[in-house]
């Protein structure tokens, strides 16, 4: 009997590690595919004589649709099979990806790129509520780091990689070749064992969950929104850094293709350790007060702040004291999602939690990612040719497009400042909002 258990655990850990792992895959991918374009963004701009508009809007196209479609995808987690969704989900995007190496103008690749962001929409939503049911709430934040892990991993990988094959091959292969691993993940996926709704919650209470539309549910916790606008200032700063940081190194600090991707990739290499200091913060403290794991994200964004800054000070060329003076902000930074998303899941019951990861990251992208990397490109376009007026020299030359891309990047720790104000007020109301679902959960629980 005693061996049986013994067998039964260890099983159970191993389809866990299983599970995390090929979550972990899928996340990577995730993030590779969306950022490899901003990997590649310069060369596409010089082959196309595109606007930092332009660029921005390709990002932009992406992040529209991912945010809209994400609603249904969430609300289809929270009643279907997660495994399914999660599979045919990250397969669409992957052979999606791999067609816009075939892209012929500009208008082509937003299409495509519009294809890509119908299929990652299906990740968040599914991943996160696999991951609520397979942990219980004291290991969560760090399950999630684990996946969130992927996001630094993703974007450093896309960053050195697509810069390299770039470089050597052309853009278009660097797309190609992106798009062949979310195939072989999307097939594990399926091996994924699908758990029962609240299997690892203190309060057994299945797939129950509270009366009234699910979405207006999840709207009616003040600390969501608090987090959704948390959401749109950090990933209008997140989305607008992806889409312009090579294009930034290649023409303020006059760097190669492959060594802008290299330092890009050094920055979000080090973001996963960020994710997973995060992760094991916010446990530790949420063992405390349940309001620790956003108090832990406010103090990583608050020493962001002043690093993006001081970063963005150094002069041109200086290269290495950029990097050495964000890489603190940068790996900090990652610390907002293993708070913030673990945070999510203490205050929403299991049958709600791909709704409101949904919705969540349908303001997320609507209103922070899909008009960051936009409205970065027009205000560096507009600074460009204010730059160019004073040279006398139109259109904008290299160096005025370098400056205005460089005075517009500004506008990232102004806005950080806004997100560590939103996040310590988010911080205040989580306790009241958890011991209100708690109440519920143990009334179900018991009534049950």
């Amino acid at each position: 009997m005693e061996m049986n258990r013994s067998n039964s655990a260890e099983a159970k850990r191993s389809m866990l590690a299983f599970t995390l792992l090929v979550l972990l895959g899928i996340n990577t991918m995730n993030f590779f595919d969306r950022q490899v374009l901003g990997a590649v963004a310069q060369p596409i701009k010089e082959e196309w004589s595109l606007s930092d508009k332009q660029l921005g809007a390709l990002t932009t196209a992406f992040s529209l649709l991912y945010g809209i479609v994400g609603v249904p995808f969430g609300r289809w987690s929270d009643i279907g099979r997660r495994t399914r969704i999660l599979a045919a989900g990250v397969a669409l995007w992957s052979l999606l990806t791999a067609a816009c190496g075939l892209a012929w103008n500009f208008w082509s690749l937003f299409v495509l790129r519009l294809g890509v962001g119908v299929g990652e929409a299906s990740c968040a939503p599914a991943a996160n509520s696999l991951l609520g049911d397979m942990f219980p709430p004291q290991r969560r934040a760090r399950a999630l780091s684990v996946f969130m892990l992927g996001l630094p991993l993703g974007l450093g990988l896309s960053s050195v990689i697509g810069g390299a094959i770039a470089q050597r091959w052309g853009w278009k292969s660097a797309l190609m070749v992106s798009g062949v691993p979310g195939l072989v993940l999307a097939l594990l996926a399926l091996w994924i064992p699908e758990p029962e709704r609240g299997a690892a919650d203190r309060q057994g209470i299945g797939a129950a969950r509270r009366p009234g539309s699910a979405i207006l549910l999840v709207l009616s916790t003040p600390t969501m929104w608090w987090i959704i606008l948390s959401g749109v200032l950090h990933n209008f700063n997140m989305y607008a850094l992806g889409g312009f940081l090579s294009p930034f190194l290649m023409r303020y600090h006059h760097m190669t293709l492959a060594g802008a991707g290299a330092i890009s990739g050094l920055m979000y290499g080090c973001g996963g350790l960020g994710v997973f200091l995060g992760g094991w913060a916010c446990d530790r403290v949420a063992r405390r007060r349940i309001s620790g794991r956003l108090e832990v994200t406010t103090i990583a964004l608050l020493v962001f702040v002043p690093c993006l800054f001081l970063a963005l000070s150094r002069p041109p060329g200086h290269y290495w004291e950029f990097t050495l003076c964000f890489l603190p902000g940068c790996l900090l930074s990652y610390a907002y999602y293993s708070g913030v998303y673990a945070t999510v899941q203490d205050i929403t019951e299991p049958a709600s939690r791909g709704t409101a990861m949904a919705v969540y990251f349908f303001a997320f992208y609507l209103l922070g990612a899909a008009p960051g990397p936009y409205l970065l490109g027009m205000l560096s376009d507009f600074l460009a040719k204010r730059a160019a007026t004073l040279e006398g020299i139109l259109p904008p030359s290299a160096h005025a497009q370098a400056i205005g891309l460089h005075q517009a990047m500004y506008v990232m720790p102004i806005l950080g400042i806004a997100l560590v104000i939103v996040l310590f007020i988010g911080s205040r109301t989580v306790k009241s909002d958890y011991e209100k679902l708690q109440k519920w959960m143990a009334t179900q629980a018991t009534e049950g």
